[in-house]
Order: C-alpha cells, then sequence, then structure tokens
C-alpha cells in the first residue's frame, strides 16, 4: 500500500499519527507530493483523487481512497485487532462522530481557510480574500477558547481515552501557529492537554 502525502500539511500528519497509535506505519510506503510545485495537479494523481487533495491511499489492487477520515475508516475496520480509535460502542462512536465533525467544521477548516487566504500560499491557483480569511482566524480563535472550557477536569476530549478526534484537534492546534494563532496563557487546560498529547510517541510520526 501507498499513502501519497505532504508531510508538512495537516491532513497526513493526522493519518500519520493514527497510524502510529495502531502500530501500522510500516504497512504503508509514504510517497511525497509537492503541492507548491503543483504534482497534486497532475493527471497521473488527478486519476487518483479528482479533488486533487492529500492524502491518497493506494491498495495494492490499486484502487484509490481519499479523504483523511475514509482512511482512517478503512484502518480501523481492516485491523480490529489494533487499538480502537473511532469507538467501540454505539454511544462511542455516536460521540465521536460528533466531535469529528465539531472539530473539522469550527476548528480545522477555519484554520485552512485562514491559512489560504491571508498567506497566498496557493494565490497561484485561489483568489484569496483577506478578509475571509482574518474572520475563520477568529473563529479558530472561539473554538480553541470553547475547547480549553470543555477540557476542564478531563485528559481527553471524549469517551475518557485518547481517540482519533484528539489526533484531529491536536494536528490542527499544531497547524494554527502556522498563521500565529497559539494557546493563550489563560487556557491552561488546553495547554495541559496539548502537552499531554504532544508527548506521544505517535505525535513524531
Amino acid at each position: 500500500m501507498k499513502i501519497f502525502e505532504t508531510r508538512t500539511a495537516p491532513n497526513p500528519r493526522r493519518v500519520r499519527m493514527f497510524l502510529a497509535e495502531k502500530g501500522l506505519l510500516d504497512e504503508v510506503e509514504f510517497v511525497e507530493i509537492d503541492l507548491q510545485k503543483g504534482e497534486n495537479l497532475t493527471a497521473e494523481f488527478v486519476a487518483r483523487n479528482p479533488m486533487k487533495k492529500v492524502p491518497v491511499l493506494e491498495l495494492d489492487d490499486g484502487t484509490s481512497i481519499a479523504e483523511t477520515m475514509a482512511i482512517c475508516r478503512y484502518f480501523e475496520e481492516s485491523h480490529p485487532d489494533t487499538p480502537s480509535l473511532l469507538g467501540d460502542t454505539p454511544l462511542e462512536k455516536a460521540q465521536l462522530e460528533q466531535w469529528l465533525r465539531w472539530v473539522e467544521l469550527f476548528f480545522f477548516m477555519p484554520t485552512g481557510m485562514c491559512f489560504q487566504h491571508t498567506t497566498g500560499y496557493f494565490k497561484d491557483r485561489m483568489t484569496p480574500i483577506k478578509e475571509w480569511g482574518e474572520e475563520c482566524g477568529k473563529n479558530v480563535e472561539k473554538f480553541m477558547h470553547f475547547l480549553d472550557k470543555h477540557l476542564t477536569g478531563k485528559e481527553y476530549i471524549c469517551c475518557e481515552r485518547f481517540t482519533a478526534a484528539d489526533i484531529n484537534a491536536f494536528t490542527t492546534v499544531a497547524f494554527a501557529r502556522v498563521v500565529n494563532i497559539r494557546i493563550k496563557p489563560e487556557q491552561t487546560n488546553l495547554q495541559a492537554w496539548y502537552d499531554r498529547i504532544k508527548a506521544r510517541p505517535s505525535a513524531q510520526a
């Protein structure tokens, strides 16, 4: 199996952490794609993922699976003997789905939009709207405040254990530094949680 990724990008990092927690990093070959050079826009890559995004998982039979959580779901279901990161019981699965959507819609996406619209990184292939990027940055800070309050007295985001929700939120906090958004000194719960996740071996994957 191969995973086509851009190592510095947050979505591939989510997948690497997920695989590291399951002990499956050695199961795949990682192939680097240079987004800035437009390697994701080539006909060969578009054949794997018409959305032109990383990461993409290519199975041994040539089947391609795009989208971060779809890739994670594949490994979760195909390796049931590894630690569960997407829930065991109906309640856990529902709670995780809730948090994964919250993190995706209200935290990760605004962070990405802030990056794209304020840095000009992809200005050769999109029209950045600085004001929109700045507004997205404000929404990122609001979510971090919400997450700090939620983490009061908690070690992990949900299910009272480490899950994909922690991976997705952790990688988003780390990515937000690119647009100069950081945990505030008064957000002690969020900082303690971040330090706890950062200390896990998978955070270095």
